[in-house]
């Protein structure tokens, strides 16, 4: 009768211990994504990206290409409005294309290390890696994570929970929200290649913008297109338009707006140019910004972008630059006052 009572509690053991090898700590998982990102040579992987700004959602198809340690290629493309950039790093530096304008402008940035970046593998297991106080479950096929974010207006976007396989710990999604938990910003991943290889020419900016005006043609009027203004939906608590001028130039119109109050900030809108023929990148000072429907460039008094075939300008000697961020990420959201 001991002997049996000694196997079944041997046995019982034996369960309880298998069962606890089959989950896995948070420090057990992390440990595991550093090791799994440090390992890899390069990577291809496809993402649908959501945008919650305005009324109504937008959506961006994602294609990221990245070869150790400091090349990438990520191609956004939002179909419904027939529009596309480009984000490149190469031993040159960091440039931003948009193809259908035959624009480029290049920087002097640290891109993509300085920032959260929720379509980049090697970011969200940075931002995994760097918030201590980062939440932790298992489901049945998933390691799910809340973290902080990098942004540089964590702010306005303070958190995001991401999801990983359990098989091969890629990326499944991103949900990235406001302070009231709400959905802003959502990254879905449909393909993750770890295997993939590349040639330095994969990420030559002149071969790129070739390559992608095969798909979507240089726009020759653009500057036919009448100027919808845009005005700010998320302002500064305080401020408000006190003027609005209109300027005709030869390509159309500037309108500028001038807001004033606790704070004040200019904003300029122009119909944007195509230029015939391929020429220099255009050099900007600042850092690459990720405004969701398109990329900019910050200084520390203004951020500047092309939506639509529109050029905007946002300046302001009075806003940080969470400030300028979190308007200029509404301003393509409404079209009144």
């Amino acid at each position: 009768m001991n002997k049996k009572l000694v196997v079944l509690v041997l046995a019982v053991l034996t369960v309880l211990m298998l069962a606890a090898c089959g989950e896995k700590s948070k420090e057990d998982v992390t440990k595991d994504l550093k090791s799994k990102v440090e390992d890899l040579k390069g990577y291809k992987a496809d993402a649908k990206m959501t945008l919650q700004v305005g009324e109504d959602p937008q959506t961006y198809e994602v294609e990221v290409w990245h070869n150790d340690p400091n090349y990438y290629r990520v191609s956004l493309k939002n179909e419904a409005k027939d529009q596309s950039q480009m984000i490149l790093r190469n031993e040159e530096g960091v440039f931003v294309l948009t193809p259908a304008l035959n624009k480029s402008f290049r920087f002097q940035s640290d891109w993509p290390s300085n920032s959260s970046q929720a379509y980049l593998y090697e970011s969200l297991v940075k931002d995994v890696l760097e918030d201590k106080n980062a939440t932790f479950k298992e489901t049945k096929d998933h390691y799910v994570f809340n973290t902080k974010t990098r942004y540089q207006n964590n702010q306005m976007l303070p958190t995001q929970e991401i999801t990983f396989n359990k098989k091969d710990l890629t990326p499944v999604s991103v949900n990235v929200m406001d302070s009231d938990k709400n959905s802003l910003v959502k990254v879905e991943f449909s393909k993750m290649d770890v295997k993939a290889a590349f040639d330095k020419k994969d990420f030559d900016m002149k071969k790129n913008m070739t390559g992608a005006q095969l798909e979507i043609p240089v726009s020759g009027n653009v500057e036919e297109k009448e100027l919808s203004v845009l005005y700010p939906t998320d302002g500064i608590s305080g401020s408000e338009l006190v003027d609005e001028q209109e300027v005709a130039t030869k390509d159309g119109k500037r309108v500028v707006l001038t807001y004033d109050g606790e704070k004040s900030f200019t904003i300029i809108q122009e119909q944007t140019t195509s230029v015939p023929t391929m020429t220099v990148s255009t050099s900007l000072q600042g850092e690459v910004v990720d405004l969701g429907f398109t990329v900019g460039a910050m200084t520390d008094q203004s951020i500047t972008w092309t939506h639509d075939g529109v050029d905007y300008m946002l300046a302001s000697k009075s806003l940080t630059q969470d400030e300028m961020v979190t308007i200029a990420r509404s301003v393509q959201g409404s079209m009144v006052k």
